[in-house]
């Protein structure tokens, strides 16, 4: 019989599941404004899209003399996520897809984010996918590294008790595939033609071996690669 290609799918949440990037990086940029860093929110984007402020807190000190506190991390983060609760829609075709691809995979999908917690919580609750989560959310604050390094992805597949050679990976930017890339899964990009999301082309070099311009397409995707048989499996 044929050994399937996956036994789990992780998913990144932001720019992946929820459309969340333009809506954190306004309070950024406002945030940074007041900081004396004036940028467009295009300009931030560029800058901090799949990074977490902490990562960059030495060139937000170097551009404005302030050091990052985590006083000043909270009050961003409560703007942010009072912005994100009013405001956040899941990217088009999420819902369905995780709907289809847990039942599937016998609710055998996680979701590893590089964002904090409280932020995932909220996001995945307000646009109506926290039940197909439960218990099986990773933030990379709570690990030792966060992406590009690939701890979340490796707790994540530990806590679904796969191998992680045997997950599909679900990505929107270059950090993110390389961290899933680092887990040794088969990682798949998403690139739509919005902005927040890291090109096409540069997904493919950072190691992803497709790249979805539509969620929607993604449990028809898995699917055929779930039907290759074990003779044409790379990951065997």
């Amino acid at each position: 019989m044929a050994k399937l290609f996956f036994d789990a799918v992780l998913f990144d949440c932001d720019g992946v599941l929820v459309d969340s990037e333009p809506i954190t990086n306004r309070i950024l940029t406002s945030m940074l404004g007041e900081l004396g860093w004036y940028l467009t929110i295009e300009e931030t984007m560029r800058i901090f899209v799949g990074k977490t402020v902490m990562d960059e807190a030495p060139l937000i000190k170097a551009r404005t003399g302030v050091t990052i506190t985590s006083q000043w991390l909270m009050e961003f983060r409560t703007r942010r996520n009072a912005a994100l609760d009013r405001e956040l829609i899941a990217i088009p075709g999420a819902l369905l897809a995780v709907q289809r691809i847990h039942d599937e995979f016998n609710g055998r999908i996680a979701v590893a984010s590089g964002a904090d917690r409280r932020k995932v919580d909220l996001q995945l609750l307000k646009v109506g996918m926290a039940e197909y989560f439960d218990g099986r959310i990773f933030s990379g604050h709570e690990m030792a590294r966060s992406k590009p390094y690939p701890d979340v992805y490796l707790a994540a597949a530990k806590a679904l008790d796969v191998d992680p050679a045997r997950c599909a990976i679900v990505e929107d930017t270059v950090t993110g595939v390389t961290a899933g890339v680092a887990a040794g899964a088969t990682v798949f990009g998403y690139s739509p033609h919005e902005q927040g999301h890291s090109a096409p082309d540069a997904l493919r070099e950072a190691g992803a071996v497709h790249v979805l311009r539509r969620m929607d397409e993604l449990p028809a995707l898995l699917l055929e690669w779930q039907n290759r048989s074990s003779g044409s499996n790379p990951l065997c």
